[in-house]
């Protein structure tokens, strides 16, 4: 989740948090690749959950990775919640229910990325592995209960923790029991963002599909490929899921700005302090609805940042575009998400492509998509086919965009092999969480605790 801000600039109309959009426009040569990606801890002994506190907790765990580093801790009411590089490229954070998070810097190819992933895995691993903690790399918490699962000190989650229940029926978990790869994507203008939206919004179930990765829950299989999916389908649907005005020839900017006035607030920060304001939408903010509540009660553009980080659509937009359907996986999976959306976004004949696969693809068609696929994963129907026979097409069309791309490391190989756990994928006709679910019944023993091996980083 990102880093909350304050910017005490006043927001004087409509037309501003439109402009602040359109900041995010890039030329190409400064268009960057931002991977992020959440893992669980646990400790080797019972692969039990790592609480905050205590000599072997996660606060330690920051603590070391602050000495390791040098990075300027994040506070919270003085407690540590995170870590940023000085310079702003990269952060880590912690979810609410202590998964850790790296967003990483901004980076120019996906040879960077991975190397910055492998590198953060082993920073970790020497400051966690003395304290008996290893990470999980899953979609979903295979093993404790939301009763059972820490709770982190930050305000924000206090805040949402309290708000969850009421907009939905799978809220906690999706806080507490869940774990994402994402990758933050530029564009270049309006239409070209629009372009990239449109793509990637229908694209998202596929992806979704291709990493699958969560079917256990309370140690025993849940029945789905992508638990993290299914409770993303009541969450908080008033801003989660996928967006119907984003399929319009005509979407832009101001569209994605007059949906986001109206999706109820969580917070805004004053003097440090956290204010719930769960209870009024940011346009009845903006219309003084705040003035006797908290102090300069009206908004700012800090407030507008922090509340576009609170919306949680498929793909969501700030200054970049973030994918946001990928289960968390192995350290491959770390480095094959952005391989996938670089390919399809970041080259002009491979978007054309994707463009024109998914021209006609409904709003409809596509919400079906994404009820099915949490079950069903890449064996969903579509039309007259399945999401494998079109993830096919489509791993094909990111494949030649990474060629056309032609970054190349320092063995002259270029990014087409970051795709290759997902090509896996298509030639099985299975995912990984159906190869967990089959390991499960047959080797593991009906057993819940291997899991904690094969799949820790």
């Amino acid at each position: 989740m990102a880093r909350d801000t304050t910017d005490f600039r006043p927001i004087e109309g409509m037309d501003e948090l439109v402009a602040y959009l359109a900041q995010g426009n890039k030329p190409r040569e400064k268009w960057r690749i931002g991977t992020e990606h959440e893992k669980f801890p646990f400790y080797i002994d019972g692969n039990a959950p790592v609480p905050y506190g205590g000599e072997r907790g996660i606060r330690a765990i920051l603590e070391g990775m602050q000495r390791t580093l040098g990075w300027e801790p994040i506070l919270d009411e003085n407690r540590i919640i995170g870590l940023v590089e000085p310079t702003g490229q990269g952060a880590i954070s912690l979810e609410p229910g202590g998964q850790f998070e790296l967003s990483g810097a901004p980076l120019e190819t996906i040879h960077q990325t991975c190397r910055e992933g492998n590198a953060h895995l082993a920073q970790l691993r020497e400051i966690a592995e003395p304290l008996g903690i290893r990470f999980l790399g899953l979609g979903g918490s295979p093993k404790w209960r939301l009763s059972e699962t820490p709770r982190m000190p930050k305000s924000r989650y206090e805040i949402m923790t309290a708000y969850m229940p009421k907009v939905g029926t799978m809220g906690l978990d999706m806080m507490y029991r869940t774990c994402t790869i994402q990758v933050n994507l530029d564009f270049s203008s309006e239409t070209d963002m629009r372009r990239k939206m449109q793509v990637s919004l229908k694209l998202q179930p596929l992806a979704t599909a291709l990493f699958a990765n969560s079917p256990f829950t309370d140690g025993k299989p849940n029945g789905l490929q992508s638990w993290r999916g299914e409770i993303w389908t009541d969450t908080d649907n008033q801003r989660s899921g996928m967006l119907p005005f984003c399929f319009s020839p005509e979407f832009g900017f101001a569209d994605y700005v007059e949906w986001a006035l109206d999706v109820p607030m969580y917070f805004v920060i004053r003097n440090g302090r956290y204010h719930d304001m769960t209870h009024m939408t940011f346009r009845q903010f903006m219309n003084g609805a705040a003035r006797n509540e908290v102090t300069d009660g009206m908004p700012t553009i800090g407030d507008w940042a922090n509340h576009l980080s609170t919306l949680f659509p498929d793909v969501r937009l700030k200054h970049f575009l973030e994918m946001r359907g990928a289960d968390g996986g192995p350290w491959r999976r770390i480095c094959a998400l952005p391989a996938f959306w670089v390919g399809l976004l970041y080259d002009e004949e491979a978007l054309n492509d994707a463009e024109a696969l998914t021209a006609d693809w409904t709003y409809e068609e596509v919400v079906a998509m994404r009820n099915a696929v949490p079950a069903e994963g890449i064996a969903t129907a579509f039309r007259n086919t399945t999401l494998r026979d079109v993830g096919r097409d489509v791993l094909a069309i990111s494949r030649k965009g990474l060629k056309n791309r032609n970054r190349l490391n320092r063995d002259g190989f270029d990014e087409t092999n970051f795709l290759s756990t997902l090509d896996e994928v298509v030639a099985r006709g299975t995912t990984s969480a159906q190869e967990m679910v089959n390991a499960y019944h047959t080797r593991w023993g009906d057993s819940i605790e291997p899991v904690f091996l094969e799949y820790a980083y």
